[in-house]
């Protein structure tokens, strides 16, 4: 059985992913999953997705042909066109209700796969210490708060531990953040300076060639 301290901690990276990413981002990815796989809504995902290309294929002959010098077949595209838009939006609105439900539930099952979760733990186990202090290695009034709300005094409760985690990880998130945009910046610096060094090497040649020819 993994270490509640693990478990805590991991929980804690799980919630800062969850919030950096966003609900809507995790929602979509889950949908699309959800889609690929052999599931009641696998056929009408991907004939939606048939019927929209078919829609816009229509769309751009349409606006290609005249309506005027070729008004046959441009009548003919526009019923073909309505036609599928009519089909894609029967599908869609039946694909709709069953989206809506679905990202309830994900939402529901996330929540309480992360807070909820975290909740629970630190209920259950708000009696428990997370490790000791060694004695009076800090002041009696920080051995009180370390131990806050239930724990031994003298020891660390889960909730202080939780979020002690939560702190650390998102100092890691943050620096991570900051080195990669950094790091970009440092890319297009270098590109930039490589355009700018090869704009003068040709400003040079060129100035030479007008000199030869003069």
């Amino acid at each position: 059985m993994p270490s509640l301290l693990l478990v805590v901690f991991i929980l804690q990276v799980l919630i800062h992913l969850v919030n950096t990413v966003g609900a809507n981002a995790i929602n979509e990815l889950l949908w699309t999953l959800y889609n690929k796989l052999p599931t009641s809504t696998h056929d009408s995902v991907q004939g939606s997705n048939r019927l929209r290309t078919e829609v816009l294929r229509l769309k751009r002959e349409m606006n290609a042909t005249s309506s005027q010098d070729e008004f046959a077949k441009w009548a003919k595209l526009r019923r073909q066109h309505d036609k599928a838009v009519a089909q894609y939006d029967e599908k869609a609105n039946s694909l709709k209700s069953f989206r809506s439900s679905f990202t309830q539930a994900t939402t529901a099952l996330r929540w309480l796969g992360t807070n909820g979760l975290r909740f629970f733990l630190q209920f259950w186990f708000a009696r428990r210490p997370m490790f000791w202090i060694p004695s009076r290695w800090v002041p009696g009034y920080v051995e009180f708060m370390m131990a806050f709300p239930r724990a031994p005094r003298g020891s660390v409760s889960i909730q202080i531990w939780g979020i002690a985690c939560a702190t650390v990880v998102q100092m890691v998130g943050a620096a991570v953040a900051a080195g990669l945009v950094l790091l970009k910046q440092r890319k297009e610096g270098g590109r930039r300076e490589k355009e700018k060094v090869g704009m003068k090497t040709d400003s040079g040649v060129r100035t030479a060639r007008e000199k030869k020819d003069l």
